[in-house]
Order: C-alpha cells, then sequence, then structure tokens
C-alpha cells in the first residue's frame, strides 16, 4: 500500500491547493505545506484510506471541516489520475475523506507482486529513506569472554539479527558488530587466577572446557572482592596486557579463542551473521578520545579522575552526574571505550567506519548510561550533521513467576540450554502426534522440524513482544499451534504446501524466479470478501517493513504476519480453491503463492527458516 499511499497523498495535497490557494500560499511560505493526514483507515467499512486534514483547516478557513472536505471532494472527481486510481470518496463524520482502492487497481498490484522478488517493497533508496552509500551498524549480542551466554544475551541477539536483516532488505549496507567484552579488570584478574590453580590454561589450547573456565572466573571475581593483595596482583596484570606483555598477551588470546568457539556454535545454531570487534580494538584509541574531549573544554578533573559532567542528568544531590573517562589511577572504563567506540564509527574512512547511523542493542538498564555516553559524543562534535544515533532496549526475560528467568538452583539460565529444551520439548510433542495421527516419518524428518520449530518458538515467542517491555519465557505458550506463536504462522506455510502437493500449480515462487509465471492469468478476479480481506493484507507488507525501519521494533512485523495467517486461514476455511471454477481457481491460487512468498519473506526477516511440512 505504500505506493498508493504516496500517490494519495501527492493528489490530495494537490487537490487543497487547488481548493484553498490563498491558504497554501501561506502555508508554503511560512514553511508548513498544508497536510492532508492521510492515514490506512481504522476499520474496513472506511475504505483503504482516510483524508482528515479538513479537521486542521477548519479554524484557519473559518469553514466548517464537513464544508471543507466537500471542497476537496470537488477538486478530486475533477482530477483524472485520483480517479483512476480510488473510487469517489465519501464524506464521513465531521469532515473526514474515506478513500477506496479501485478492485481492479488492487488486483494489478497484486499480480505484479507475484513476479517480484521483493514483493512490492522499495528499496529504502527508491522511497526517499535516504543514501544508502553510507554504512548503519547494528551493535548486539555482546557477551562476554570467559562467560557462557545465557538467556540475558538471546533477546539482544536476535532483535539485533532481525533489525539487521530488515535493513539490509530495504537495501542498508550493514555492518553487524558484535562488541564482545574481551578487555579489563575482569582479565587481571582471571589471568592471575589461572597462573596458580591451572596454569596450563594459559598456555595451552582448550586445557580447560569453557565451563571450567565460568567457574575459575567466578572463584577469581570473588578473591578480588576479597583479598586486597590479589586485587593489587590483578591490576598489576591488566597493566602487563595493556603494555603487550607477550606472556600475558598469549593467554588473553587463548581464552578469547576459546569462548569465540562457544559463541560461533550458538551463532551457528541461531543462524546469526556478526563480525566481532571487542572493547580491545578500541584500546589503541582511548587517549584520542581524553585529548578531543580536552581539545573540545569538556573534561574535568574531580577527585583525581577526568571527567565529563551530564547536563540535564543529576544524581541523588541534585548535582550533575559525572561521566568519567579516566580513573584516578590512570586507567579507563567502559565509557570510554564506547566513546572510542561512537568516535571511531562515525570517522570517516580510513581513519573509521563513515556510519550515518548507528544502533546499540541492549538491556533496557543501559539507557542511562547511552544516554550520557551519546550526550558527551555530540557535545565533542563526534556526530556528523544528519547521522543518527540510537539505543533500542529491551526489558527482561521473565520466568511464570514474573521475576528473571532463572534455574531451580537460582543460577542464570544457559542459553545452550534454552535451546535444547525447545527442540527436545518440540520433538516429545510431534512424536505424540505422529503416533495420535498414526503417521510413519524418519528420524531425520522429525530432527528437522523439532530443531526448526523449536528454534522459530524461542525466536517468535521473543520478537513478537513490544521489546521495550518484560515478556514471561513459557515454553507451553510458544510451542502453542494456536495462537500468535511461530508454530502458528509456520502451520499456514505448510497448509499451502499441501495446496500444491494436492495439485495446486502455484509456480516457482517469486523468491526464486523474477520471469513471468505463465500459470497465472494476466487478469486475476476475486468476487468473495475473503478474497479482498486477503488481497488487501497482502498488499500492506510494504507499509510494515517500513514501519519497522523507522521504529526498530520488530514485533510490528510479527503482528502483520500473525494478522495475515489469520486472514489466510479464513480465506482458506471458508472459500474452495482446488474445487473452485477454473477462472477462480487460478486467482485463488495466487492468492496461496503469494501469501506463502510473504511468510516466507517476513519470517525470513525475523530470521525463521520456515517448512513443507510438519
Amino acid at each position: 500500500m505504500l505506493r498508493f499511499a504516496q500517490a494519495l497523498d501527492t493528489q490530495l495535497r494537490a487537490a487543497m491547493e487547488r481548493a484553498f490557494p490563498e491558504a497554501a500560499a501561506e502555508a508554503i511560505a511560512a514553511g508548513r505545506p498544508l497536510d492532508p493526514q492521510l492515514a490506512q483507515a481504522s476499520k474496513p467499512e472506511f475504505g483503504d484510506f482516510q483524508a482528515n486534514g479538513a479537521l486542521a483547516l477548519a479554524k484557519p478557513l473559518q469553514q466548517s471541516p464537513r464544508q471543507i472536505a466537500a471542497a476537496l471532494l470537488a477538486e478530486l472527481e475533477a482530477d483524472v489520475a485520483f480517479g483512476a486510481l480510488c473510487l469517489p470518496p465519501q464524506i464521513a463524520g465531521p469532515g473526514f475523506l474515506n478513500l477506496t482502492l479501485r478492485p481492479e487497481v488492487l488486483a494489478a498490484e497484486l499480480r505484479r507482486r507475484l513476479t517480484d522478488p521483493r514483493l512490492g517493497v522499495p528499496l529504502a533508496s527508491e522511497s526517499g529513506a535516504g543514501s544508502a552509500v553510507a554504512p548503519v551498524i547494528v551493535d548486539f549480542s555482546s557477551p562476554n569472554i570467559a562467560k557462557e551466554m545465557h538467556v540475558g544475551h538471546l533477546r539482544s541477539t536476535i532483535i539485533g539479527d532481525s533489525l539487521a536483516r530488515v535493513l539490509e532488505f530495504r537495501g542498508h549496507p550493514v555492518l553487524r558488530l558484535n562488541h564482545v567484552g574481551d578487555w579489563g579488570t575482569q582479565f587481571g584478574m582471571l589471568i592471575t587466577h589461572l597462573k596458580q590453580v591451572a596454569p596450563e590454561a594459559l598456555t595451552r589450547a582448550d586445557a580447560v572446557d569453557l565451563g571450567d573456565l565460568v567457574a575459575f572466573y567466578r572463584q577469581a571475581k570473588q578473591r578480588f572482592d576479597e583479598d586486597e593483595a590479589f586485587q593489587a596482583t590483578s591490576r598489576e596484570e591488566v597493566v602487563k596486557l595493556q603494555s603487550g606483555d607477550s606472556v600475558s598477551r598469549r593467554a588473553w588470546q587463548l581464552l578469547c579463542d576459546q569462548s569465540r568457539r562457544e559463541f560461533e556454535q550458538i551463532y551457528g545454531r541461531l543462524d546469526i551473521r556478526l563480525s566481532e570487534r571487542g572493547e580491545s580494538f578500541y584500546n589503541p584509541y582511548l587517549e584520542a578520545v581524553v585529548a578531543d574531549l580536552e581539545a573540545a573544554d569538556l573534561l574535568v578533573v574531580d577527585a583525581g579522575a577526568k571527567c565529563v559532567f551530564l547536563e540535564g542528568m543529576q544524581g541523588k544531590d541534585g548535582n550533575p552526574l559525572p561521566l568519567i573517562v579516566q580513573k584516578s589511577d590512570g586507567g579507563f572504563n567502559y565509557a570510554t571505550t564506547d566513546l572510542a567506540a561512537i568516535r571511531y564509527r562515525f570517522a570517516a574512512p580510513p581513519a573509521g567506519d563513515g556510519a550515518r547511523w548507528v544502533i546499540y542493542v541492549t538491556d533496557a538498564g543501559q539507557a542511562n548510561h547511552f544516554a550520557g555516553v551519546f550526550q558527551v559524543a555530540r557535545r565533542a562534535g563526534w556526530i556528523p550533521e544528519g547521522a543518527r544515533l540510537e539505543h533500542v532496549p529491551f526489558g527482561l526475560v521473565q520466568g511464570d513467576d514474573g521475576k528473571k528467568l532463572k534455574t531451580r538452583s537460582g543460577d542464570t539460565v544457559r542459553l545452550k540450554d534454552l535451546l535444547d529444551e525447545a527442540v527436545e520439548r518440540c520433538e516429545a510433542d510431534l512424536r505424540r502426534r505422529l503416533v495420535e495421527e498414526e503417521r510413519q516419518e524418519d528420524d531425520d524428518f522429525v530432527q528437522q522440524v523439532a530443531t526448526t520449530v523449536g528454534l522459530a518458538a524461542v525466536k517468535y515467542a521473543d520478537l513478537s513482544t513490544n521489546r521495550i517491555t518484560n515478556y514471561q519465557f513459557s515454553f507451553d505458550r510458544m510451542l502453542a499451534l494456536q495462537g500468535n506463536t511461530a508454530p502458528y504462522l509456520l502451520y499456514a506455510v505448510v497448509r499451502i504446501a499441501g495446496i500444491a502437493r494436492k495439485g495446486g500449480d502455484l509456480g516457482d515462487g517469486a523468491a526464486t524466479s523474477a520471469e513471468p509465471q505463465a500459470v497465472f492469468p494476466d487478469l486475476l478476479l476475486f468476487s468473495e470478501p475473503q478474497e479482498w480481506a486477503l488481497v488487501r493484507e497482502l498488499l500492506k507488507l510494504d507499509t510494515v517493513i517500513a514501519e519497522v525501519e523507522q521504529e526498530l521494533l520488530p514485533n510490528r512485523l510479527c503482528s502483520y504476519l500473525f494478522e495475515l495467517s489469520q486472514v489466510f486461514n479464513r480465506f482458506y476455511d471458508q472459500v474452495p480453491v482446488l474445487k473452485a471454477e477454473p477462472a477462480a481457481r487460478a486467482s485463488r491460487l495466487a492468492l496461496c503463492r503469494l501469501t506463502a512468498d510473504t511468510l516466507k519473506l517476513g519470517l525470513g526477516l525475523l530470521g525463521i527458516a520456515t517448512l513443507e511440512r510438519m
């Protein structure tokens, strides 16, 4: 519907200028052109779009909204291009204009999308969404070295991946960055501890497994908190590491490599692509951050530490909060590294990435941290004019008790264990259904379906929730075949594949062929309300993708795919397809094919694979 909305907006603006030339000229001179306030209709009975601009014009024009709407209607009825696109508009309520697209226009657009690999979704450069030359950076996942990925990394990883997929589909060059915690004090204390309890881990690859490494880290942290001598030795180790000591660097590299291999197993299972650029990457740029801030007269020395006092952010004492950039002992912290990252990412090549849009996907608990870091970066002049710098926050994953999801022993749930359980539960459910239905399937089929559906269920349950809120993790809900779940959407795709197996010719699919599909007539014919409801739902895809790109909310795409599945299932249950007359049959098969293509594309943008059979 995006193309139609743009055309209608242009025609409505022109009609307003013709109907009210003086008001239009004054508005343009003031830099606020008259706005028809075009939006998609809130209910099907109101048509496809509503123009609500007459209400805003009532006061300046000293006319009633209905009089203004009538004047606009007269201009639109005289517009040949508008008449070719819409049925005669209707005035409703106090002065709304209800606009309904002509059926033949909708049918032609649907037919066009059958041969369009992008299903009508334009590239960002084609829709006025800005240049697609400079990269968009999406910073997500970000686990810590020497620690296992846990459920807390789930949201960042799959939300960031989905946003990256949508931006890539829209034609943006995306740099997917994994800002892993691979530097700092934690390595000083871990290396110091390992030298005493497991020195082989610092000289030989995989001498201990990651689980043991996590346990060693906990022991080191406890010693660091309780033993001043150990703490001092750990800090000395950090200095050695930062100064390039060969023994310390080799130990650090071994620890990083071991953790990285474990991370890659998780990313492989989830089909996540990332370029690792950890905190250590920015270590050479930390001094330049301090120098830049000093040159900008932003740094203040407070209690021996170099900091920037934040504007509009106050502590409990009412004084401005400081963002510490260099500690009193000369060391740096997370804020310094994050500032160096922003500085590098926006800097023009070859000194940096030359990004025009940087997105950070982290939990909402870091909102204040990023607000402070972003403010300092802007005041330092590192953000180019027109560039975007955004924090994309998300809430907690909770258990059924509404508290942070943990194991029965109180530990944080390992992400590997969570994914394993999702697949195992799905396999058990599938085997039970096969017995009930007296179906025989081999183990390869069972494993493929269980893995695909299990991982899809975990991803979709997270992405379908507004990321800003917390959500309760429930295997029973996410694996259900009914409701807003991945299995429900996947089953709609399977249903359509079943039509093809029963003899319905669905063509090759737009995703694999841009050639005209002879199986479908040039003129698609629809007569049933269920058909038209499905046509209109299918044509909303481009608008939804544009909204996700702008608002960075994957749940909008999930809601659309769920609604599309519901509309399709009503059509499938109430309107014959394979048993229809030939002309209707071909048009209905076209609806089925485009529904399958749309669901596959949408689920793919969520990082979810589909199946032909379940």
